[in-house]
């Protein structure tokens, strides 16, 4: 999918939201008819489609060092929560027009690759590494869930922080952040 037209179906999101994407807004930002766009096979739905294998792939490369480091459990789950502010700033018209884009984004992958994709598995494992080495503790919860929660408060308190009361990207991050962390911090 060209970069050009994704580029142009957020702008269409930030202003209209999901119900008023349109391939005749989306035309009209690059420069094109909505028949040429319908004859290269573009719908609004492939938009949405290009707008999540692009979510997916950022979220990927920018969960790498959360998985990949070494270091203890607290660590690895600052550095994913700082990671998840960093993607949710670069898709935030994404995710302000739908709460449940990682879910679709993780059926495209199931759809795919026919391999089950979880956008949480980061936090899960860092907290339970974690809990492990007694840098973080997760009380009566099991750690997957306090690693599924630390993934849905940090992501969607940044979007809300960020979208709805106008909120630095700095603040919003440091905010949910701390706030995941204090949860869970030994």
């Amino acid at each position: 999918m060209d970069d050009r037209l994704l580029d142009a179906t957020v702008e269409v999101l930030a202003e209209h939201g999901h119900a008023g994407l349109t391939l005749e807004r989306v035309a009209e930002r690059v420069g094109r008819s909505r028949v040429t766009l319908w004859r290269q096979q573009v719908t609004p739905e492939a938009l949405v489609d290009g707008l999540l294998a692009r979510l997916t792939r950022d979220y990927r490369d920018a969960m790498w060092p959360a998985l990949a480091e070494a270091g203890s459990g607290v660590e690895r789950l600052t550095t994913a929560l700082r990671a998840l502010c960093e993607v949710a700033e670069q898709h935030l018209h994404l995710l302000g027009a739908s709460d449940d884009v990682f879910d679709r984004a993780a059926q495209r992958m199931r759809d795919i690759t026919g391999q089950t994709f979880s956008f949480v598995d980061p936090f899960t494992a860092a907290v339970r590494a974690g809990v492990a080495d007694g840098t973080l503790r997760s009380g009566d919860i099991p750690p997957d869930d306090a690693g599924a929660a630390a993934f849905a408060t940090t992501c969607w308190g940044y979007v809300h922080l960020r979208r709805r009361l106008g909120w630095s990207a700095e603040r919003a991050s440091r905010a949910t952040v701390a706030h995941a962390l204090a949860a869970l911090c030994a």
